[in-house]
This record gives C-alpha cells, structure tokens and sequence, in this order.
C-alpha cells in the first residue's frame, strides 16, 4: 500500500483527491495540509465539507516538522496548492525522493521561458523541470511511470487534447477553435464577487490570453483559438471544438482515430451524439461526441469532463496508480 500527502486538502481539488485516495484499497493517506497562515488549520475536513463526514481527517499546518514527516512516512505527494507556492514545494520534495503529483501549472511548461509570461515567476528549478511529465493519463501513461516529477495536466487542456490528439495527423494548418465553459468550481474556494452564484451569468473571459491556450497548444503541437467561459453551474466542463481536417479524410478516419480510446474505461466515443455535463458530473470520465461535413471538412467535436474529477483530481488519482502499479 501506498502513502499519500495532500497539500492543499482544504480546497476543492484537495477535498476531492482525499476522497477518491481515502476510497482505494491500494492507497493510504498520510495527512492532509494546509499552509502555516490558513485560517483551517486545525480544522476537520468533515467540517469544510460535510459530504465527508465518514472521513476523519484534520487538517495538520505544513511545518518544516511536517514536512519532514511527510518524507520519513509518505511514498507520494499531491499538490493542490497555488502555481507559485507548487514551484517551491515540488522541488523541495522531488529532491528528497518522493514522488510528486501537482496539480498546478508550475511544471507544465518544459520552456522556461513561458512561466514569466503566463504564470508571472521566474522558473528556479530548471533540473526539477527537465523530470517533469505532463500528467496526461491516456497519453503518457509510460512516462509517467518513469518520472517522480508528474505536472497533471489542467481541466480545460484534458478536456481539449482528449478531443483533438487522435484528430492530429488530420489537421491542417487552420487553427482548431476552442470554445468551453466551465462551472464556478474552477475559480477555486475563494470568495470572489465575480464567482459569488448572484452574479455569474454565461460569459467569455480570458480572451486571447488563458494560460490554458498555451498548454493546450503545446502538448498538442498546435496552435488554437481558445475561449473559456464561465458557467451559472458548480461542476463541469464542456469544450466545443471545430476543426477543419486534411482534404481526403473520412469518417471512417476519424472511427479509426478515436479507436484509440476503445480500451479506456473513461473514455467514450460517440458519433453523430453530443455530451452534456450532467453526463460525467462527480465521475472521472471523459465523453466525446463528433461529427464530420466532408463538403467542407470541417468536424466537430464536443468533449465533457469533470473539471474537480477528470480536470483535476481524479486524473491526478489516475497519476498517481500508473506511476506505483497500483
């Protein structure tokens, strides 16, 4: 059995990861942390969320004692903390040993230079950030199980590469146009007046400027048009994808590009019929729907998760068993 930290088990994403750790016979949790300045410190998980009132869990302050424990006692650690704070952390932790699961951006990236641009820091932990595995689970499952060093990957990017990587050798070199729309959830925690259910109403932002557009377009070797909006719903993502693919290709391409998936108990694949989020809401699945014009070439191609599962947590559990064997 394998033991597992949490830092940042106070948020949405940690909360969730605890649950889905707590809930597998192959794996131990080891303590749930938050910062030494968390006002929930102290405090039992059961507590913030009453859904996890059969967990017993008390949220411990991440001391230089604590952190110390955790290298003596734990095999894993899970960082569901801020880009900034994940930097410090995954190095520190990477470097005594164990192996690092992150679920922010800070190791996404192998450049560098994209961190100042989209995540406002400099990288400091450039051999950190040469083991770092983009935590892609179907795709770099192998990888992942090399490398101590697993950057899962970000909601809206699950949601998209799983759409569009089998669609690769087809695309042509018109940009793949992503529109998606995620539930408040994805904003995290904190109060914030935008994300308070009074005021959100259907809405872009980010335009032309998400950091999830250039994680997308690098894992998948391609530019997009990327446009998130935020949805008057807790959970979820639903990503619209169009796509104009390469003259000559049919449909009968795109069945055997997404065969791919045929195997995977998460990923479903149909064809001529759409998702909806209530469709994969609390599980980590991804559902795919796609249809193709051959007039124009142009395919479309809906992709539903979880943005707390299957964005977040949950993958970060897929993770997480690929890289023990578990």
């Amino acid at each position: 059995m394998k033991s597992i930290a949490i830092i940042g088990a106070s948020g949405y994403t940690g909360a969730q990861i605890t649950s889905l750790i707590n809930a597998d016979s192959n794996l131990s949790v080891q303590g749930l942390y938050v910062s030494e300045n968390s006002l929930d410190k102290g405090r039992k998980l059961a507590d913030l969320y009453p859904t996890y009132s059969h967990m017993a869990y008390t949220l411990s302050p991440l001391t230089d004692e604590a952190k110390q424990q955790i290298v003596d006692q734990a095999d894993g650690v899970v960082l569901a903390t801020e880009h900034s704070v994940s930097l410090e952390l995954a190095a520190w932790f990477y470097k005594k040993g164990l192996a690092v699961f992150d679920l922010s951006g800070a190791y996404r990236f192998a450049d560098v230079a994209q961190y100042p641009k989209w995540y406002g820091f400099e990288h400091t932990y450039p051999e950190v950030l040469a083991e770092a595995v983009y935590g892609l689970a179907e795709w770099n499952s192998d990888k992942i199980k090399q490398t101590r060093m697993i950057a899962v990957a970000g909601c809206y990017p699950t949601a998209s590469l799983t759409a569009l990587k089998p669609l690769k050798p087809f695309l042509t070199e018109m940009y793949p146009v992503i529109n998606a729309v995620s539930g408040v959830t994805g904003a995290g925690r904190k109060a914030q007046l935008h994300t308070n259910f009074c005021e959100v109403s259907l809405t872009p932002y980010g335009v032309l400027g998400h950091r999830h557009q250039p994680e997308i377009a690098t894992h998948l070797g391609q530019e997009v048009i990327f446009t998130p909006h935020l949805g008057n719903f807790k959970r979820g993502i639903l990503a619209t994808i169009t796509v104009q693919l390469k003259p000559g290709t049919t449909e009968a391409d795109i069945e055997k590009a997404y065969s791919v998936y045929d195997c995977s108990p998460i990923v479903t694949v149909k064809h001529n019929m759409f998702p909806k989020v209530d469709d994969v809401v609390h599980t980590p699945n991804c559902h795919l729907g796609w249809k193709f014009d051959a007039n124009s070439g142009y395919l479309v191609v809906a992709s539903a998760i979880d943005n707390l599962m299957k964005g977040a947590a949950s993958q970060g559990l897929q993770c997480i068993k690929i890289h023990f064997g578990v």
